[in-house]
Protein backbone atom coordinates (compact mmCIF):
# COMPACT_ATOMS: atom_id res chain seq x y z
CA UNK A 1 0.00 0.00 0.00
CA UNK A 2 2.90 2.31 -0.43
CA UNK A 3 0.83 3.79 -3.24
CA UNK A 4 -1.19 5.34 -1.12
CA UNK A 5 1.58 8.36 -0.27
CA UNK A 6 1.87 9.18 -3.22
CA UNK A 7 -1.71 10.46 -3.46
CA UNK A 8 -1.16 12.86 -0.19
CA UNK A 9 2.11 14.26 -1.78
CA UNK A 10 2.43 17.91 -1.88
CA UNK A 11 4.29 17.55 -5.53
CA UNK A 12 1.42 15.41 -6.97
CA UNK A 13 -1.56 17.96 -5.60
CA UNK A 14 0.03 20.48 -7.46
CA UNK A 15 -2.76 21.18 -10.10
CA UNK A 16 -4.79 22.19 -7.41
CA UNK A 17 -2.74 25.46 -7.09
CA UNK A 18 -4.05 26.83 -10.60
CA UNK A 19 -8.20 26.56 -9.04
CA UNK A 20 -6.78 28.25 -5.95
CA UNK A 21 -5.16 30.89 -7.94
CA UNK A 22 -8.15 31.42 -9.59
CA UNK A 23 -10.57 32.44 -6.73
CA UNK A 24 -7.64 34.44 -5.45
CA UNK A 25 -9.95 38.13 -7.05
CA UNK A 26 -9.45 41.50 -6.21
CA UNK A 27 -13.15 42.20 -6.45
CA UNK A 28 -16.80 41.34 -8.15
CA UNK A 29 -18.40 43.15 -10.83
CA UNK A 30 -21.87 42.70 -12.29
CA UNK A 31 -21.64 42.20 -16.33
CA UNK A 32 -23.55 40.06 -18.73
CA UNK A 33 -22.32 38.71 -22.04
CA UNK A 34 -23.33 39.87 -25.81
CA UNK A 35 -22.54 36.37 -27.31
CA UNK A 36 -25.10 36.52 -30.11
CA UNK A 37 -28.00 37.25 -27.84
CA UNK A 38 -29.70 39.81 -25.74
CA UNK A 39 -27.26 40.14 -23.00
CA UNK A 40 -30.46 38.84 -21.00
CA UNK A 41 -28.46 36.98 -17.96
CA UNK A 42 -26.32 38.58 -15.29
CA UNK A 43 -23.08 37.55 -14.39
CA UNK A 44 -20.35 37.98 -10.73
CA UNK A 45 -17.55 38.91 -12.91
CA UNK A 46 -14.19 38.05 -10.40
CA UNK A 47 -11.76 40.35 -11.77
CA UNK A 48 -7.46 40.05 -9.95
CA UNK A 49 -5.27 42.77 -11.35
CA UNK A 50 -7.69 44.16 -14.23
CA UNK A 51 -7.73 40.40 -15.58
CA UNK A 52 -11.25 38.45 -15.31
CA UNK A 53 -10.33 35.05 -13.56
CA UNK A 54 -13.70 33.36 -13.12
CA UNK A 55 -17.43 33.66 -13.86
CA UNK A 56 -20.53 32.97 -11.55
CA UNK A 57 -24.07 33.45 -12.35
CA UNK A 58 -25.92 35.78 -10.41
CA UNK A 59 -28.90 34.60 -8.27
CA UNK A 60 -30.32 37.91 -7.49
CA UNK A 61 -33.34 38.01 -10.17
CA UNK A 62 -36.55 39.25 -9.54
CA UNK A 63 -39.63 37.02 -9.28
CA UNK A 64 -42.48 37.46 -11.71
CA UNK A 65 -45.36 36.24 -9.69
CA UNK A 66 -44.84 34.22 -6.62
CA UNK A 67 -46.69 31.35 -8.42
CA UNK A 68 -43.91 30.82 -10.68
CA UNK A 69 -40.77 29.66 -9.53
CA UNK A 70 -37.11 32.28 -9.73
CA UNK A 71 -36.31 32.60 -13.54
CA UNK A 72 -32.35 31.50 -12.85
CA UNK A 73 -30.04 31.01 -13.10
CA UNK A 74 -30.29 32.47 -17.22
CA UNK A 75 -26.43 32.23 -18.58
CA UNK A 76 -25.83 29.75 -20.75
CA UNK A 77 -22.87 27.69 -21.85
CA UNK A 78 -21.08 29.66 -24.38
CA UNK A 79 -21.45 32.91 -21.85
CA UNK A 80 -20.06 30.69 -18.93
CA UNK A 81 -16.90 30.57 -21.38
CA UNK A 82 -16.61 33.84 -22.35
CA UNK A 83 -13.90 34.93 -20.02
CA UNK A 84 -11.61 32.16 -21.75
CA UNK A 85 -11.28 33.14 -25.20
CA UNK A 86 -11.91 36.93 -24.13
CA UNK A 87 -7.90 36.83 -24.14
CA UNK A 88 -7.30 33.85 -26.68
CA UNK A 89 -4.31 34.74 -28.97
CA UNK A 90 -7.47 33.73 -31.93
CA UNK A 91 -9.50 36.83 -31.16
CA UNK A 92 -9.53 39.42 -34.18
CA UNK A 93 -7.99 42.68 -32.65
CA UNK A 94 -7.25 44.05 -36.09
CA UNK A 95 -9.18 44.58 -39.30
CA UNK A 96 -8.32 41.76 -41.78
CA UNK A 97 -9.03 41.89 -45.10
CA UNK A 98 -8.80 39.95 -48.28
CA UNK A 99 -4.96 40.20 -49.72
CA UNK A 100 -6.35 40.24 -53.59
CA UNK A 101 -8.66 42.75 -52.90
CA UNK A 102 -6.40 44.42 -51.20
CA UNK A 103 -3.54 44.39 -53.17
CA UNK A 104 -5.82 44.94 -56.53
CA UNK A 105 -7.20 48.35 -54.47
CA UNK A 106 -3.75 49.62 -53.52
CA UNK A 107 -2.32 48.52 -57.18
CA UNK A 108 -5.37 51.46 -58.74
CA UNK A 109 -4.94 53.74 -55.64
CA UNK A 110 -1.46 54.10 -56.73
CA UNK A 111 -2.75 55.11 -60.38
CA UNK A 112 -5.34 57.43 -59.60
CA UNK A 113 -4.70 58.79 -55.88
CA UNK A 114 -8.60 59.03 -55.68
CA UNK A 115 -10.01 56.21 -53.64
CA UNK A 116 -13.24 56.53 -55.08
CA UNK A 117 -11.83 56.83 -58.95
CA UNK A 118 -9.69 53.75 -57.76
CA UNK A 119 -12.28 51.59 -56.47
CA UNK A 120 -14.68 52.28 -59.37
CA UNK A 121 -11.73 51.66 -61.96
CA UNK A 122 -11.46 47.96 -60.14
CA UNK A 123 -15.19 47.36 -60.32
CA UNK A 124 -15.46 48.31 -64.33
CA UNK A 125 -12.43 45.65 -64.94
CA UNK A 126 -13.72 42.69 -65.17
CA UNK A 127 -10.88 40.71 -64.66
CA UNK A 128 -9.66 42.04 -61.82
CA UNK A 129 -12.99 41.90 -59.89
CA UNK A 130 -13.33 38.59 -60.79
CA UNK A 131 -9.73 37.42 -59.55
CA UNK A 132 -10.88 38.75 -55.90
CA UNK A 133 -14.33 37.42 -55.73
CA UNK A 134 -13.21 33.75 -56.58
CA UNK A 135 -10.66 34.42 -53.93
CA UNK A 136 -14.02 34.39 -51.68
CA UNK A 137 -14.19 31.38 -48.84
CA UNK A 138 -10.02 30.67 -49.47
CA UNK A 139 -8.57 32.53 -46.54
CA UNK A 140 -5.95 35.02 -47.28
CA UNK A 141 -6.60 37.95 -44.87
CA UNK A 142 -4.14 40.10 -44.13
CA UNK A 143 -3.81 43.05 -41.65
CA UNK A 144 -4.87 46.40 -42.64
CA UNK A 145 -4.99 49.43 -41.08
CA UNK A 146 -8.08 51.09 -39.92
CA UNK A 147 -7.49 54.26 -42.38
CA UNK A 148 -7.47 52.71 -45.33
CA UNK A 149 -10.18 49.84 -44.63
CA UNK A 150 -12.73 52.63 -43.05
CA UNK A 151 -11.57 54.17 -47.04
CA UNK A 152 -12.33 51.21 -48.95
CA UNK A 153 -15.95 50.90 -47.13
CA UNK A 154 -16.68 54.10 -47.55
CA UNK A 155 -14.98 54.22 -51.03
CA UNK A 156 -17.61 51.25 -51.59
CA UNK A 157 -20.54 52.35 -50.28
CA UNK A 158 -20.26 55.99 -52.32
CA UNK A 159 -19.62 54.23 -55.87
CA UNK A 160 -23.09 51.83 -55.28
CA UNK A 161 -25.44 54.51 -54.14
CA UNK A 162 -24.47 56.66 -57.01
CA UNK A 163 -24.47 53.98 -59.78
CA UNK A 164 -27.48 52.16 -57.90
CA UNK A 165 -29.05 54.15 -55.39
CA UNK A 166 -28.63 54.47 -51.77
CA UNK A 167 -31.09 51.85 -51.28
CA UNK A 168 -29.24 49.14 -52.54
CA UNK A 169 -26.85 49.26 -49.55
CA UNK A 170 -28.35 46.08 -47.76
CA UNK A 171 -26.43 46.21 -43.64
CA UNK A 172 -27.39 44.25 -41.00
CA UNK A 173 -26.61 45.93 -37.06
CA UNK A 174 -26.86 43.68 -33.93
CA UNK A 175 -30.60 44.23 -32.26
CA UNK A 176 -31.10 46.74 -29.40
CA UNK A 177 -31.25 44.56 -26.71
CA UNK A 178 -27.47 42.63 -27.57
CA UNK A 179 -25.77 46.28 -28.19
CA UNK A 180 -26.72 49.78 -28.11
CA UNK A 181 -23.82 51.66 -29.78
CA UNK A 182 -23.36 48.71 -32.52
CA UNK A 183 -27.17 49.22 -33.11
CA UNK A 184 -27.35 52.77 -33.39
CA UNK A 185 -24.30 53.47 -35.08
CA UNK A 186 -25.14 50.83 -37.84
CA UNK A 187 -28.88 51.43 -38.29
CA UNK A 188 -28.33 55.01 -37.86
CA UNK A 189 -25.81 55.03 -40.74
CA UNK A 190 -27.90 53.33 -43.19
CA UNK A 191 -31.18 55.78 -42.16
CA UNK A 192 -29.12 58.46 -43.24
CA UNK A 193 -27.31 57.36 -46.34
CA UNK A 194 -31.08 55.80 -47.56
CA UNK A 195 -29.61 52.06 -47.33
CA UNK A 196 -31.99 49.19 -45.79
CA UNK A 197 -31.52 47.93 -42.31
CA UNK A 198 -32.00 44.28 -42.08
CA UNK A 199 -33.51 42.41 -39.29
CA UNK A 200 -32.34 39.95 -36.31
CA UNK A 201 -35.36 37.42 -36.63
CA UNK A 202 -36.82 36.67 -40.03
CA UNK A 203 -40.08 36.03 -37.72
CA UNK A 204 -40.05 39.18 -36.26
CA UNK A 205 -40.01 40.72 -39.66
CA UNK A 206 -42.44 38.43 -40.55
CA UNK A 207 -44.69 39.39 -38.27
CA UNK A 208 -44.65 43.04 -38.74
CA UNK A 209 -45.27 42.54 -42.50
CA UNK A 210 -48.47 40.67 -42.23
CA UNK A 211 -49.96 42.27 -39.32
CA UNK A 212 -51.45 45.71 -41.17
CA UNK A 213 -53.12 42.93 -43.76
CA UNK A 214 -54.11 40.33 -41.92
CA UNK A 215 -54.60 41.07 -38.49
CA UNK A 216 -51.24 39.32 -36.78
CA UNK A 217 -51.03 40.44 -33.25
CA UNK A 218 -47.69 42.42 -32.43
CA UNK A 219 -47.00 39.30 -29.76
CA UNK A 220 -47.52 36.56 -32.05
CA UNK A 221 -43.89 35.43 -33.67
CA UNK A 222 -44.22 34.08 -37.52
CA UNK A 223 -41.62 31.23 -37.09
CA UNK A 224 -40.72 29.42 -40.57
CA UNK A 225 -38.35 27.56 -43.08
CA UNK A 226 -36.32 29.62 -45.74
CA UNK A 227 -39.14 28.82 -48.56
CA UNK A 228 -42.15 29.95 -45.95
CA UNK A 229 -40.82 32.69 -44.80
CA UNK A 230 -40.05 33.56 -48.19
CA UNK A 231 -43.92 32.38 -49.78
CA UNK A 232 -45.45 34.47 -46.77
CA UNK A 233 -43.28 37.47 -48.36
CA UNK A 234 -44.71 37.11 -51.93
CA UNK A 235 -48.14 36.44 -50.32
CA UNK A 236 -47.80 39.67 -48.61
CA UNK A 237 -47.02 41.95 -51.60
CA UNK A 238 -49.19 39.97 -53.98
CA UNK A 239 -52.14 41.66 -51.53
Amino acid sequence: MSWIKDLISPETREWEEFYRNRFQHDKVVRSTHGVNCTGGCSWQIHVKDGIVVWETQQLDYPLLESSLPPYEPRGCQRGISFSWYLYSPLRIKYPLIRGKLLDAYREEKAKTGDALLAWENLQNNKEKRKEYQVARGKGGFRRATWDEVLEIMAAANIYTAKKYGPDRLVGFSPIPAMSMLSYAAGSRFLQLFGGVTLVFMIGTAISLLLRPKFGVSKQMFVKAPIGTTQSLLQLWVQT
